[in-house]
């Protein structure tokens, strides 16, 4: 199923949407790889989602991205004596490790990390920012504040620290335990949460092992200091925009989007933005206008993939709100004004052979009004590299290696199609022409812009382009 967009979608699977029949539904309208988020599910339910989407794979004979999504540390208070407290704002309220049932006047945090990083300039936010807490003392187990917006407060509730760099693990013990099982199941991304530093990936990359892409989630204002660092380490990174959203003022998150958007495709980096992208069809079955501007934004801004959660995972409507963005992404790139927004960043070429061919070959293909570019890879370097370029005219990828073809389905505009490598330069040309001729880019007479890398299968080696007229005998 040849896509007519190039920006693509990512659908998180869950209770909504975890038959083999639903997972179909949402791959015909427009989800390109699926995520399975680790939070929730045992590693049993995991599996089974994972090989239904393994089956829906084979039968549509098209290669299907899967990506597990780490949970990351997760900081919660305890709970009350009774249903819940309201905290006024002013008033004192403590936070300790006493495991006692929490009163309105403190709770138990059972953190000591968090004391041990707690200042009188640092702030906390309870229940997704609904309660902000300012320290005023703290200790190795306790921690004095003033409630600065108060509001209820009930037993679990989620603690944001927006201030301070935690002195954590970039990987959890529960992290470690999901990373090997959804490496051995073979997924084709794992996405890394609660990202600080770049130190943060370089640990989790050491634990990956090349055996899966790896996606750096910026969802923490400390990351956003360290985001050249981050990008430069990662194979791709996600606008977390939740915890984005809570951590730091919202009329912040559109900035530091744009910016994580334009520092991952200054570095050719994959960039994936995400969270409440359609959350009103979670229950309604259409969207707002804010939330198709919203989706609109990020096409235009030139993000390789925009993403669902809730709205495909657990929502009323997760087959319409896939189609809703495949709808709205197809509309945007067919605007009279989606080229210059994309044309604003494209990534200075390296004094590189490869590099210097993949400029070129956009070049070549947007002057001849080439049918496409068709790539050969093995590693997929040479397919990421054409997709930075975000060219006028498509992309199809060529390689003989399934777990390629998959990792590539997050990438902009990449088309790949698995088959047997070429014997040589000849024969490289030949195939690029009759599988664009039989997927549908090409016809008798067009050209398509041809580049590979000589001898082949060595990784980044692209230095080779040829220009090649389809023939009626392809």
């Amino acid at each position: 199923m040849r896509r007519s967009r190039s920006t693509r979608i990512i659908a998180t699977l869950g209770p909504a949407s975890s038959t083999r029949e639903t997972i179909r539904a949402l791959y015909d309208a427009g989800a390109d790889v699926f995520r399975l988020n680790m939070s929730h599910g045992d590693h049993g339910q995991i599996a089974a989602v994972y090989e239904a989407v393994r089956a829906v794979e084979k039968a549509a004979d098209r290669p299907i991205g899967v990506l597990a999504d780490l949970q990351g540390p997760k900081f919660r208070i305890g709970g009350f004596a009774g249903s819940g407290v309201t905290l006024h704002d002013g008033e004192h309220f403590r936070l300790d490790l006493d495991p006692a049932p929490g009163d309105r006047h403190r709770v138990q945090l059972p953190h000591p990390e968090i004391f041990a990083a707690l200042d009188d300039t640092h702030c906390l936010l309870l229940d997704d920012g609904r309660v902000r807490l300012r320290v005023v003392t703290a200790g190795s187990d306790y921690a004095e504040t003033v409630v600065e917006v108060g509001g209820p407060l009930s037993d679990r509730k989620g603690v944001n620290l927006p201030d301070a760099l935690l002195p954590l693990p970039p990987l959890t013990e529960k992290d470690r335990r999901d990373l090997e099982m959804a490496l051995g199941l073979g997924v084709d991304w794992i996405a890394q949460s609660f990202v600080q530093t770049a130190s943060d990936v370089v640990a989790a990359r050491e634990a990956v092992a090349g055996r899966a892409g790896l996606i750096a989630k910026i969802e923490k204002p400390q990351a956003l200091h360290d985001v050249e660092a981050i990008v430069e380490t990662a194979d791709a990174v996600m606008v977390a925009r939740g915890d984005l959203g809570v951590e730091m003022p919202v009329e912040d998150v559109p900035g530091a989007q744009k910016t994580i958007i334009d520092t991952a495709r200054r570095h050719g980096k994959l960039v994936v933005v995400a969270t409440q992208m359609l959350d009103s069809m979670v229950k309604a079955p259409v969207p707002t206008r804010a939330e198709v501007s919203d989706v609109a934004n990020a096409v235009f801004e030139g993000a390789d993939a925009v993403m669902l959660s809730a709205e495909s995972a657990a929502g009323d409507h997760p087959i319409e709100a896939v189609a809703v963005m495949n709808r709205v992404a197809t509309r945007v790139e067919s605007d009279a004004h989606y080229r210059a927004f994309v044309d604003l960043v494209r990534p200075t070429p390296q004094a590189t052979s490869a590099d210097a061919i993949t400029r070129a070959a956009r070049q070549v293909a947007e002057t001849l009004n080439a049918a496409a570019i068709v790539t050969y890879t093995t590693s997929g370097s040479t397919a990421l590299r054409a997709a930075r370029e975000r060219p006028s005219v498509p992309i199809l990828v060529l390689t003989p290696r399934l777990d390629t073809a998959r990792r590539l389905t997050m990438g902009w505009g990449l088309q790949s199609v698995v088959g047997e490598d070429a014997h040589d330069f000849a024969d490289m040309v030949e195939k690029a022409r009759r599988i664009a001729k039989e997927m549908g880019f090409a016809r008798t007479g067009d050209y398509v812009v041809v580049t590979a890398g000589e001898p082949f299968g060595t990784p980044g080696r692209t230095n080779v382009l040829r220009i090649s007229e389809v023939r009626g005998d392809d």
